[in-house]
């Protein structure tokens, strides 16, 4: 026999063996087996049920009950927004409650921390704006950086200024300069020159095309005397 014939040989052979041993595990642990793909089975159809007789018509509902909210939050009317008018709709705050771990749920709670904020609630604001986890950028920045401006509103320097950096390093052109602005100026008003500076140059650096930075370099000459 070749050294070729025998190497093909010695090939079959392993594979006849690793065969053989599938077929005694198999055989073996069979019931284990059945039962474990079962289970898996068990559970993508318990998935699936949940997702198409549960939480799909419940977003549509939940989408419903988004849209007349959101008419009264383009109105201006944030009290009603938030809790309904009592007979046509329930308002963002019901729609959290009612229709949790849907993705509207979810936008309601950016929401209702914005007519909070509007209202002059700040405490409920960062609550409900803290509870939003969003995809897009932009929203999530502009969500961010209202936390930001609802602890400026409660005195809350240090936790402002962490928000508005947070919100800037989503680097986006429009809304990174507007908070590292808010930024700077927060650290302004706790004589934090350097890191006020520091904001003011990276606009005028990073975002020179921005509004912001029109008239950047008469606040970095503010902080730089």
């Amino acid at each position: 026999m070749s050294n070729k014939d025998e190497k093909k040989h010695n090939e079959l052979e392993n594979v006849e063996h690793a065969l053989t041993a599938s077929e005694a595990f198999i055989e073996k642990y069979q019931k284990q087996i059945i039962y474990g793909v079962g289970a898996i089975v068990l559970i993508v159809l318990v998935a699936l049920s949940v997702r198409n007789f549960y939480l799909q018509p419940r977003e549509v509902s939940a989408q419903n009950e988004m849209y007349k909210a959101q008419n009264f939050f383009a109105k201006d009317s944030f009290k009603v927004a938030l809790e309904g008018d009592g007979v046509n709709f329930i308002g963002f705050k019901e729609i959290i409650s009612d229709y949790g771990f849907t993705p509207s749920a979810n936008l309601a709670s950016a929401y209702a921390g914005i007519c909070y904020y509007k209202l002059g609630q700040y405490d409920n604001a960062i609550k409900y704006l803290s509870q939003f986890d969003g995809e897009d950028k932009y929203f999530s920045a502009t969500v961010i950086g209202l936390t930001g401006d609802s602890y400026v509103e409660l005195g809350e320097t240090s936790k402002a200024i962490g928000y508005f950096e947070k919100a800037a390093g989503f680097e986006n052109e429009v809304i990174s300069p507007v908070y590292l602005k808010k930024a700077g100026l927060v650290n302004e008003s706790i004589k934090e020159i350097e890191k006020a500076e520091k904001c003011y140059t990276t606009i005028k650096e990073k975002y020179p095309k921005s509004p912001e930075a029109a008239d950047i370099d008469k606040y970095l000459a503010r902080v730089q005397k």
